[in-house]
């Protein structure tokens, strides 16, 4: 089984700032069991809607019964707004025959986003820069925190604080006021070092996809001072890893992973400077590709499309 996805996209996104392009340009993401007659299928329903493709990517595990990838953009027929008649029809004509699962969703609408964090500012500066200057097509409403520290930084971008602090003792209670402050109102949760372990009940509880951001390029070095235990280690390499959460702490499906040379010169504090930047950068990216519905998860890795 697999995943269908459609997601109609701004042209401003794209470039030249052509807004009206927003209701027709759509992206699909496919995943199924690969079997001859995929592409031909997707592409002619899209053909017999009128639809003009764009850019296509594809990829599959094996072509004997492997697993069989593929994003496609394209521009609809802009007379084809009936958004429920393309669901009917996309669900009789080609996801039931190929066994895939699917969903369809248009950029016009912004994904709305709620940020937390604890006291580091670094991820959550950036993506606020960035969804600022339009790079982040996305509603972000609120910053939450277990720490009152970066209510300022919150406000200089103009976006509402919610404190929520984890008293010791007290985090069911905490996780409890948070999941009902977001009350099923927001599409992704993002961990821009938000140091606190999201119980499994939270997990099940909250229904939205979360990622987090970690100070290392996983599996190595997880837990407390990474990069304390680098450099004592001696490391050459240090890295950041985005993925998305899970039950299994710091082993979700990986989005983003980025590295950096360090050298016996650096000490502790140099090292969580490069660190800082490859985390504020990676999440940014691993946001941005699931904001354009760009990855795939399978099993518990991902696709990640350029």
């Amino acid at each position: 089984m697999g995943t269908w996805y459609i997601t109609v996209v701004t042209a401003a996104a794209m470039g030249g700032g052509l807004t009206q392009w927003r209701e027709s340009v759509a992206r699909l993401l496919v995943s199924c069991t690969d079997r001859p007659g995929l592409v031909a299928a997707l592409s002619s329903f899209l053909r017999d809607r009128g639809a003009n493709i764009l850019h296509a990517a594809q990829h599959s595990t094996d072509p004997e019964g492997g697993t069989f990838f593929m994003r496609l953009e394209f521009k609809l027929d802009e007379r084809d707004t009936d958004r429920e008649a393309i669901e009917r029809a996309f669900a009789a004509e080609v996801a039931g025959p190929f066994g895939m699962e699917w969903r369809l969703s248009y950029a016009a609408h912004r994904k709305r986003v709620a940020v937390l964090v604890s006291r580091y500012d670094h991820c959550l500066a950036e993506l606020l820069w960035r969804w600022r200057r339009g790079e982040l097509h996305a509603d972000i409403p609120v910053v939450i925190s277990n720490h009152p520290d970066l209510e300022s930084e919150a406000a200089r971008f103009g976006v509402a604080f919610k404190h929520i602090p984890v008293e010791r003792g007290a985090k069911p209670a905490a996780e409890a006021e948070l999941l009902e402050f977001l009350g099923r109102q927001y599409e992704l949760l993002v961990l821009a070092r938000y140091m606190q372990i999201l119980s499994p009940e939270f997990l099940a509880a909250v229904h939205t996809p979360i990622i987090n951001i970690h100070h290392s390029f996983l599996p190595a070095f997880a837990g407390a001072n990474p990069y304390r235990r680098a450099h004592e280690r001696g490391v050459k390499i240090i890295g950041a890893t985005a993925h998305y959460v899970t039950e299994e702490l710091d082993a979700g499906p990986i989005i983003e992973q980025d590295v950096a040379r360090v050298t016996h010169r650096e000490g502790v504090d140099a090292l969580a400077h490069t660190g800082a930047d490859l985390e504020r950068l990676v999440l940014t990216r691993a946001v941005n590709w699931h904001l354009e519905d760009r990855v795939l998860i399978y099993g518990n890795r991902t696709v990640v499309f350029d």
